[in-house]
């Protein structure tokens, strides 16, 4: 259980996170977009950088842009931060809710199906190595 930020309760250890970003309500599937997440987790923020770069996959332009506001939010917290010491120690790509692209496809006896799009909640934090 955490109640303040950077301590874990359960464990009595100190949790230090350098910084995190947060892309909720991403238009892409989360299948498609985990595909990529998994490419960069664990990596240096420079090498994932440069990964997405030149993945031609439908997700790297979310994560590249996400990856990159990580990489300013922690510039911004810490001026003085190293920045090529950090490298992504959380990345995750979760299903949102399918309620704001709402359409319908006529079925058979007049019955009706929901259209299911895929919407995602993409979250990455930085840490120090």
């Amino acid at each position: 259980m955490i109640d303040a930020p950077g301590v874990d309760k359960s464990h009595g250890e100190t949790v230090v996170m350098i910084s995190n970003a947060k892309a909720n309500y991403q238009r892409i599937s989360p299948r498609k977009a985990r595909m990529i997440v998994d490419l960069i987790r664990g990596r240096d923020a420079s090498e994932a950088l440069q990964i997405l770069d030149f993945t031609p996959k439908a997700g790297a332009p979310f994560v590249k842009k996400l990856l990159a506001s990580a990489l300013a939010n922690a510039q911004q917290k810490n001026p003085s931060i190293d920045v090529d010491s950090l490298y992504v120690s959380r990345a995750s790509a979760d299903k949102g809710p399918n309620s704001h692209l709402r359409r319908w496809r006529p079925r058979a006896q007049g019955r009706a199906t929901q259209i299911q799009k895929g919407v995602t909640h993409i979250n990455i934090e930085l840490d120090q190595r």
